[in-house]
């Protein structure tokens, strides 16, 4: 599933690169919760919660199906 979920966070990432901010798969466990690292000016924007949660977790849950929850770490 991991790379599964890799090749998804790449369709992704263009649109987070062209506000200056990129993503980082950390980890995606068994039970189908993915962790991520938010980079550059994704870090530390007030919407960035927003933006994990309607934008990359709902188009990874399409994606990958598997996918029930994603998360970010520091």
């Amino acid at each position: 599933m991991k790379d599964k979920v890799e090749k998804a966070l790449d369709k992704l990432r263009s649109a987070l690169q062209a506000d200056g901010g990129d993503i980082e798969l950390v980890s995606v466990s068994e039970e189908g919760v993915v962790k991520v690292r938010l980079k550059g000016a994704c870090a530390g924007c007030p919407m960035s919660q927003m933006t994990l949660t309607n934008y990359v977790e709902k188009n990874l849950k399409q994606e990958v199906p598997e996918v029930k929850k994603v998360e970010t770490v520091s």
